[in-house]
């Protein structure tokens, strides 16, 4: 494309980069400011000196006095100037604190820190091709599961589950079900410990995760819970489950056609698969309105994609849409496909899939 050179729109771009920039230093601030305990901190004080914000988070007044500098600079905190005093707005609180659940974005922003890291890898990968594996993500199960249990917390039991007709009451009565790629096992301890009388098996390739995940289950006492280390591309038949769940996993799969046709061969024949996964379209121009888009591209890129890349894969991203999301799930074999929407999370869809 190429045309006249407007000067205008170019200063008003520069002016929007610059804002993106300082954007994403904030963004490693914000990550800071919810890993401290400082915006829940502040969400409980009236306005305070960083003296008494640093005792009341128990942290380095020094260090809180600078965060503070960029809080306020970035317009997330308010300042008095003649008291010396700063104050969380409620407002701002509201996005910002452990209490709002999923709409607490200082959550997402320690994204920020953990995808830098891979950058330079990133760079290279541009370059030659292929993709960065799994162990590169420090701290990734860590965040997935603390973001998992913020959602699950506020969504499973009161708007998830009920969207599969009769499976509540099924679950009461004991059935067996599986979640594929656990992870540290959020979604089956809170299933298991609700539905005693049904059988909960998580699916995770990483192992680490998956030991998390059994001691938990062991520290909770949880017989009906139990976790294996497994490549989702190996499961197959005979059936064995009445219920699966996948929450945000089949996108990184290096093999997603072959776990969506294990994961079909293992429900029994009136069993139904909950797949949970990103909420995008596979047509590019109809994301442009999605205020997440950019968060989620950036996200798949340097993780979501790379990661199946790095095994081979077919490297489908978390934005692989719903479009491109029911032609795998036909291909598996699931005779129909509900799509839902949770308000409480807008990250997602909800693909009630039958076999």
């Amino acid at each position: 494309m190429t045309g006249e050179f407007d000067p205008a729109r170019a200063q008003a771009f520069a002016g929007r980069a610059l804002d993106l920039v300082n954007g994403g230093f904030l963004s490693l601030m914000m990550s800071v400011g919810h890993q401290t305990g400082l915006f829940d901190v502040m969400a409980g004080l009236p306005a305070s000196s960083s003296e008494g914000i640093a005792s009341a988070a128990g942290l380095n007044e020094r260090y809180v006095r600078e965060w503070l500098g960029a809080m306020v600079t970035g317009r997330i905190v308010e300042y008095e100037p003649s008291s010396g005093r700063y104050r969380l707005p409620p407002e701002h609180a509201k996005s910002l604190t452990r209490t709002s659940g999923p709409e607490n974005v200082a959550e997402l922003a320690q994204l920020v820190a953990l995808l830098g890291n891979v950058e330079q890898p990133i760079v290279d990968v541009f370059r030659r091709g292929g993709g960065i594996g799994y162990a590169a993500f420090e701290r990734f199960h860590e965040l997935m599961a603390e973001s998992s249990r913020t959602t699950l917390e506020a969504t499973l039991f009161e708007r998830t589950l009920p969207i599969v007709p009769d499976l509540v009451a099924r679950l009461e009565a004991g059935i067996d079900a599986a979640d594929v790629g656990c992870g540290r096992g959020v979604a089956i301890r809170m299933l298991a410990r609700h539905f005693p009388r049904s059988r909960f098996t998580g699916l995770d390739i990483g192992g680490d995760a998956i030991a998390w995940a059994q001691n938990d289950a062991v520290k909770d006492a949880l017989s009906n819970a139990t976790f294996l280390v497994k490549d989702a591309a190996t499961i197959s038949g005979p059936p064995a489950f009445d219920f699966i769940l996948a929450f945000d996993a089949i996108h990184d799969q290096a093999a997603p056609r072959r776990v969506l046709r294990g994961i079909h061969d293992a429900l029994r024949p009136d069993g139904t698969f909950l797949m949970v996964d990103i909420a995008t379209s596979s047509r590019l121009e109809e994301n442009l309105e999605n205020p997440l888009a950019p968060f989620l591209f950036t996200v798949s890129t340097m993780h979501c994609m790379t990661v199946s890349l790095a095994e081979g894969g077919e490297g489908l991203g978390a934005c692989w849409g719903e479009q491109k999301a029911r032609e795998l799930l036909a291909e598996a074999g699931f005779s129909s496909v509900n799509v839902n929407r949770l308000e409480a999370d807008p990250l997602n869809l909800y693909y009630v899939c039958r076999k």
